[in-house]
């Protein structure tokens, strides 16, 4: 069996998700357009390729990426463990986002929207989008400047729909942890998407929130395993947590990139596989926008690594010691 295609538990549920996981943000066209047509070929290998675990969210396209992935998704006879996002609500109105997302609708707006209402609207128009009556797991999206509200309004939402059985796990997906800390402290989550914090190049994850995770029985969902592009090609001009990168984290990025070749493990390899070190994580989230793409990501995270990799990085002061 392939390493992608194992299988991890999510913690007080009967879900299990694939090593690795795919996210539909490129799908969306995340500043680039996407024809349908490629949309749907990477879908479909994803499926063919025994992914079982698909994420997405309103704000990826304004929606077009819940469309996307629902079209394919529905056309299978497999099942699915499929999750979606609260916090965010389309509608219509002038939309400014289109540098950003070219593939969405010129007509439709996104804003945050954190009432009892706007929660049940943001899942009602992703369940429409996506084609289905439900799904497995809702996020609370990007509520880093939004602590409160999602501790005192999105989360007994979703609390009450878990109890209900019309969702089977609930959590966070978050880019910063001193908010998703303070959030995880005061909420039951059986799952935190967490982007871009526990990578080859950062493992500030693992100071507080992945040891707060493992004692309340948080699984955790490593996502942004790049650093948005950096750890896949140390370039001039890469970008590190949606900015261009400056010259210190691209020459540190550059020094593990070298050291990695010297060992003829390819950087995608290390950078993918990296999160899956640490015990609370249970799966990395990675997105592709193209077949290509896909099928580069899914040799990398097979890539058979050193069995001391990890610690000959520690010893070279590349990466810090399992915390």
């Amino acid at each position: 069996m392939p390493r992608y295609q194992e299988l991890n538990s999510i913690n007080g549920c009967d879900l299990k998700v694939t090593k690795y996981s795919f996210g539909t943000a490129p799908l969306a066209g995340l500043f680039s357009k996407v024809p349908e047509s490629e949309s749907d070929a990477t879908v479909q290998l994803a499926i063919d390729s025994g992914v079982n675990y698909f994420d997405s969210a309103p704000l990826y396209g304004h929606g077009v990426g819940e469309r996307r992935l629902g079209r394919v998704l529905n056309k299978s006879d497999k099942k699915f463990v499929i999750s979606t996002k609260v916090g965010r609500v389309v509608s219509k109105g002038e939309n400014k986002d289109l540098v950003k997302w070219p593939d969405s609708d010129p007509n439709e707006t996104i804003d945050y929207v954190w009432t009892r209402d706007g929660i049940l609207k943001s899942l009602e128009d992703s369940f429409r989008r996506l084609g289905v009556d439900k799904v497995d797991i809702v996020y609370i999206h990007d509520a880093d400047e939004h602590i409160r509200e999602a501790i005192e309004i999105a989360y007994p939402v979703l609390h009450e729909l878990r109890s209900q059985g019309v969702i089977k796990a609930i959590g966070m997906g978050m880019n910063w942890c001193p908010p998703a800390v303070a959030i995880m402290k005061e909420t039951e989550f059986n799952i935190t998407l967490m982007a871009g914090r526990y990578t080859l190049l950062t493992q500030e994850a693992q100071k507080e929130l992945f040891p707060l995770a493992l004692k309340k029985g948080v699984s955790i969902v490593a996502a942004g395993v790049y650093n948005s592009g950096i750890l896949a090609n140390p370039v001039p001009g890469a970008h590190f947590d949606y900015a261009p990168a400056s010259d210190e984290i691209l020459n540190r990025a550059r020094a593990i990139q070298n050291f990695l070749k010297d060992l003829n493990v390819p950087l995608t390899a290390a950078a993918l596989q990296f999160p899956l070190r640490h015990p609370a994580v249970a799966t990395v989230l990675s997105g592709s926008a193209k077949v290509s793409e896909l099928k580069q990501n899914l040799e990398s995270f097979n890539f058979d690594l050193p069995a001391d990799l990890w610690s000959q990085m520690e010893s070279a002061g590349l990466i810090e010691p399992l915390n």
